[in-house]
């Protein structure tokens, strides 16, 4: 009989069980777990697959019911976005997704910074886990130093480790990239881009005037087609002694394949975090047949072709230098003077006034 019915009535039952099933999706969807992700991230596309990609990045598991949510609803835009913890409604998720961008705030790279340095100013600005941040900075990089580029950025103030790291490296690999496509004939090597950003950070490390920036990549050039050693005292601003002074002592004594003024060649990697006009500098350097730089009284570099013309250089500042310093020991008198002027007058004031009042206890007690 029942057997009879269902044979009778297949079609109908099989049509009643999908209805069914379509009245159900809905509810039963809503309570497919959201995966234990971080609630801080960043969307780096306003399309949905770029959407899609960057949630599924960062560890949502993204279903076609979801996607269609999102078309129905708004498709997020490029953005920082925070979501409650408390929020594990899946439907609520996606529907809503697009209306929860965080709040943000600036962050500065600055050129020349370790990633030690960049980290420890990281977790100070942010009040987040240094040793955290510097383990994913090993984690992603590819050179050691300078993966990410010195400029402003924009976090998301609730924004973790992972998702702080991860989207300076997003950004400045999409920047490199870009640079890349623009101005490279075919895909570059990674030892390519190695060898730029090192060129490049010794660039920054010496002068942050980007009209500089070309001449001193062609003095780098001109050494190394010379097989001439570099002998930049930049090269040994590296790793703890990123920001101290170089002394005739530090060059004799490190024996690091950083010290250019003992081995010949290029330093084994960067430097630092670099501009992307430090790299584009390291690209194209200016055509001349400059060998040698020295400061200058100005605050810039001059350059010149000849060990001669380096030496006038070289003379001509230590001149200036000598005459700023006799000026400063000058003026340090001159206060000094006038300070030791001041301090007699202010002794003698006290004394007339300590006489004064003298005289006047004398009166009274006369009287």
């Amino acid at each position: 009989m029942i057997k009879t019915l269902f044979t009778k009535y297949k079609r109908f039952v099989i049509y009643a069980a999908i209805v069914l099933f379509l009245l159900l999706l809905p509810v039963l969807y809503r309570f497919v777990p959201l995966n234990d992700a971080p609630r801080t991230f960043y969307i780096s596309s306003s399309k949905l697959d770029g959407v899609t990609k960057s949630l599924e990045q960062n560890g949502y598991m993204v279903t076609w019911i979801d996607r269609l949510m999102m078309q129905f609803t708004e498709i997020p835009s490029k953005g920082w976005y925070s979501v409650d913890l408390d929020v594990d409604d899946r439907l609520e998720f996606f529907k809503t997704l697009y209306g929860h961008k965080a709040r943000t705030m600036d962050v500065v790279v600055y050129a020349g910074e370790t990633a030690e340095e960049l980290t420890s100013r990281l977790a100070n600005d942010m009040k987040l886990d240094q040793k955290k941040l510097l383990a994913y900075y090993k984690k992603e990089t590819l050179f050691k130093e300078a993966d990410i580029f010195a400029d402003r950025y924009t976090l998301a103030r609730k924004a973790d480790e992972n998702a702080t790291m991860s989207y300076l490296f997003d950004v400045s690999r999409r920047a490199l990239v870009g640079y890349a496509v623009e101005h490279f004939k075919e895909e570059p090597e990674l030892s390519e881009l190695k060898i730029l950003l090192t060129m490049a950070s010794i660039i920054q490390k010496e002068s942050n005037d980007v009209k500089e920036m070309s001449l001193i990549s062609s003095v780098i050039y001109n050494r190394l087609e010379k097989n001439m050693k570099l002998q930049m005292d930049s090269t040994l601003n590296y790793g703890k002694y990123s920001h101290t002074i170089v002394t005739p002592e530090r060059i004799k004594t490190d024996n690091s394949y950083y010290n250019t003024y003992k081995h010949k060649g290029l330093p084994r990697q960067p430097l630092s975090t670099v501009t992307l006009d430090a790299f584009n500098a390291a690209k194209y350097p200016a055509s001349n047949d400059y060998l040698f730089f020295m400061l200058s009284k100005t605050g810039g570099h001059n350059f010149s072709a000849t060990y001669a013309e380096h030496l006038d250089n070289v003379k001509t500042f230590r001149i200036h230098q000598k005459k700023k310093k006799e000026a400063r020991l000058k003026e340090q008198k001159k206060l000094q003077a006038q300070e030791a002027r001041k301090q007699l007058k202010e002794k003698k004031e006290l004394k007339e006034a300590s006489e004064v009042n003298t005289t006047i206890v004398l009166e009274q007690k006369n009287k």
